[in-house]
Formats: structure tokens, sequence, C-alpha cells
């Protein structure tokens, strides 16, 4: 499992793993506002993973120029990187 420490949100951690044909089989996020990350990690779990880094990359969270969902996306590119 992949661990990815994100910046400039409230969230501290994001663990994921994709297995080898890129589906998201883990995904837990530390800190953040956990019920909506919680859900979240909830729906993603079974997602093809480089749909999901379409969907939230480029989300922003009150002007900072990035949020949650977006560092989930970057923690799975880089785990996407590892599996290739």
């Amino acid at each position: 499992m992949g661990v990815y420490y994100p910046k400039g949100v409230c969230s501290q951690k994001i663990q994921v793993e994709v297995d080898s044909s890129g589906k998201i089989e883990e995904i837990n996020v530390v800190g953040g506002c956990s019920g909506n990350l919680g859900g979240i990690c909830a729906l993603l779990k079974g997602a093809d993973a480089r749909e999901t880094i379409q969907k939230l990359r480029g989300t922003d969270c009150r002007g900072r120029g990035t949020s949650c969902p977006d560092q989930i996306a970057i923690a799975l590119e880089q785990e996407l990187l590892k599996t290739e």
C-alpha cells in the first residue's frame, strides 16, 4: 500500500492500493473531513484509478488551488507509476 502526504489541505495522509489492472483496491484518508472523505473512499473502492484521477484532478477547496479530492488524484497517480 502506498502512502502519500497531502500538501495544502486538512488531511494528513492518504493510503492507497491499486491492483495490476488499475482498480482501486483500498483507499484511506487520515485527517480532514472524516464523513466526506470516508464516503468518497467508499465510493472509490473498485473504481478505475485512471478515470478517478480524471474526475478528481483540479478540484479546488476555498481557493487553495487544491483539495482533498485533488490530493487523492495525486496519490493515485503516484501509485499507478509504481505499477507501470
